[in-house]
């Protein structure tokens, strides 16, 4: 039998190691709970630093990825204020200034402009040490240390009753672990109190990762923009080389590269009408200027000759000194002959009655040779439409004939001459038309064979398509419409009015800006350029704007003559189609 005085004594026992236990299980759960906290608070960094990583990644605009990166660390620790440096040229220089107490954003895509001077690399400045020595430095009160000099932001504290405490500055690396820049943070916030308190070890690693993140981010960023300034230059050179080919088509190429983009800004400031919701982006307007410089290319395979052929019988040189020594040589041969009949006359006893009649027979064949030099010299000439009457005039003067020194029977104009000299307007034939405007075929089938980036892609489209015209009558694809890409459009309208207000064209003087736009909107009647572009262009006085901002110093231009005169009171007699 069972002594019942011991059972409350088990019961005691028992009841007091469940009490024990409760505490032991109390105390594991509420580790286990700080443990997991800590890891979900850990994970969720590492999460978010993740996505800031991506986030960096994806970011091409330099100033904005600055900005971003400051934004981004400053929340992930809490920072109240934060500076990025960027090494340059044995210097830091400030690239993004920030402090939430002060308001104050400078730098990056949204702040105001940086005034501070550079950072000299000594090692007393704690920003110029981590960019020297590549370490990270975590000071928890910058007024309680003596290992770098801070006076600057004592002055800078006293000057606008801020109080520097904490402070965070990590080097960024890039991927060759080269130092390419300091973020510096200063005064980490409890954000359960609003406290200054100082950056703990677990936020320096994490931002000394997110800094050599974004120093990869940067060093990509600044990649692009190396390769993007490299081909634009490689573009530029191109331009300049058909510049040294043809100075007037290389300053074309410039001038309407120029105006296109003062259009297309200006398509862009627009915010009612038409064109209210057009809009580039920062990578299609870097697309249209690449395809403005490069729309042609193709003039590189132009034979000189035709690009600028000022005169009419211009080939390599102006044939017409071989048509007026042929006609020097017909007046000075009537001359010769003249003198050979007064002579004749004399020795046969004529009276001077009959030798003077001799010498007016004489003198009018010689002014009828004379007449037709000058004739051919107007002929010459470029001109705005040729008479009918003229052109016939030149064919009866071609079928004219002489014999020369050799006994040889020629024509005053052999077929050639005439074809050039009879050109009804301008100062180039059919065939040299083809020619100028193979250079829109050439253009489109180089462009072609270039791996542009996605980016890019669409550059020979816009750039091959901006002779083609609406009513499908235009070159090198005969598009119309809306087949026509907008950026083909737009410069068709733009790469007109340059050829009708240049003033180094040899063959043929400015054009006034009302004579341009009375052509420009006649065009649009014959189904030749966009009505609402054209409309945009003028309403806009996109010209004027491109003057201003372009070319302030060529607004005079001097004559041949040498009489200075402004553009608007120049005026022009021809121009070509194929511009």
């Amino acid at each position: 039998m069972k002594d019942s005085s011991q059972k409350p004594t088990n019961i005691s026992l028992s009841s007091n190691q469940l009490s024990q236990d409760e505490r032991l299980n109390s105390l594991l759960t509420g580790m286990v709970g700080q443990v997991k906290s800590y890891a979900n608070q850990l994970m969720s960094q590492i999460k978010r630093l993740s996505n800031i990583g991506r986030a960096l990644s994806g970011e091409t605009d330099l100033n904005t990825l600055l900005e971003m990166i400051v934004d981004e660390v400053r929340k992930f620790t809490y920072a109240d204020a934060g500076t990025l440096y960027i090494l340059e040229d044995n210097v830091l220089k400030f690239m993004i200034v920030q402090n939430d107490t002060l308001n104050i954003r400078m730098g990056g895509a949204s702040g105001e402009d940086i005034s501070f001077d550079p950072v000299e690399l000594k090692e007393t400045n704690v920003s110029a040490f981590v960019a020297i020595k590549g370490v990270p430095v975590n000071i928890p009160d910058v007024y309680d240390t003596d290992l770098f000099d801070f006076t600057g932001p004592k002055k800078f504290d006293l000057a606008n009753g801020y109080r520097s405490k904490s402070m965070l500055v990590v080097p960024m690396r890039n991927h060759e672990n080269d130092v390419i820049g300091v973020l510096q943070l200063m005064n980490a916030v409890n954000k359960d109190n609003n406290e200054v308190i100082p950056f703990s070890p677990d936020y320096e690693h994490l931002t000394e990762s997110l800094a050599s993140q974004a120093a990869i981010a940067i060093t990509n960023v600044k990649l692009i923009n190396d390769m993007e300034r490299l081909f634009e230059s490689f573009v530029q050179v191109m331009a300049t080389a058909i510049d040294e080919k043809s100075p007037v088509t290389g300053g074309h190429i410039r001038r309407v590269a120029n105006l296109t983009m003062v259009m297309a800004e200006t398509l862009n400031e627009s915010a009612e009408g038409t064109f209210k919701n057009t809009k580039f982006t920062r990578e299609e307007l870097h697309q249209l200027r690449v395809a403005a410089w490069m729309h042609d290319i193709g003039k590189v395979t132009t034979p000189v000759e035709v690009i600028e052929k000022a005169k009419k019988l211009q080939t390599i040189f102006d044939r017409i000194h071989l048509v007026d020594l042929r006609m020097q040589y017909l007046i000075q041969r009537a001359q010769l002959e003249g003198f050979k009949k007064v002579t004749v006359a004399l020795q046969n006893g004529a009276s001077p009655e009959e030798v003077q009649m001799i010498k007016e027979d004489n003198a009018a064949e010689e002014n009828k040779f004379k007449e037709i030099r000058s004739f051919i010299q107007m002929c010459n000439e470029p001109t705005e439409f040729l008479d009918e009457a003229i052109v016939q005039r030149l064919q009866e003067i071609a079928r004219m004939t002489y014999v020369d020194i050799d006994g040889n029977t020629k024509n005053y104009l052999d077929d050639d001459e005439l074809e050039n000299l009879s050109i009804r307007r301008g100062s180039i034939t059919e065939r040299e038309r083809k020619i100028m405007q193979n250079h829109a075929d050439v253009t489109l089938r180089m462009l072609n064979k270039i791996p542009f980036t996605k980016k890019l892609k669409d550059i020979p489209n816009f750039a091959g398509a901006h002779h083609e015209c609406i009513n499908g009558q235009g070159y090198p694809l005969g598009l119309k419409g809306d087949e026509i890409p907008f950026e083909g459009k737009l410069m068709a309208v733009t790469d007109i009015a340059e050829a009708l207000t240049a003033t180094d064209r040899p063959y043929k003087k400015a054009m006034p800006l009302d004579n341009v736009y009375r052509i420009l909107r006649a065009m649009v009647q014959d189904g030749n350029l966009d009505h609402d572009l054209v409309e945009f262009f003028i309403n806009e006085k996109i010209y004027e704007r491109y003057l201003e901002i372009h070319e302030k110093d060529q607004e005079r231009t001097t004559l041949e003559n040498g009489e200075e005169v402004r553009p608007e009171d120049i005026r022009f007699d021809s121009y070509r189609p194929s511009y």
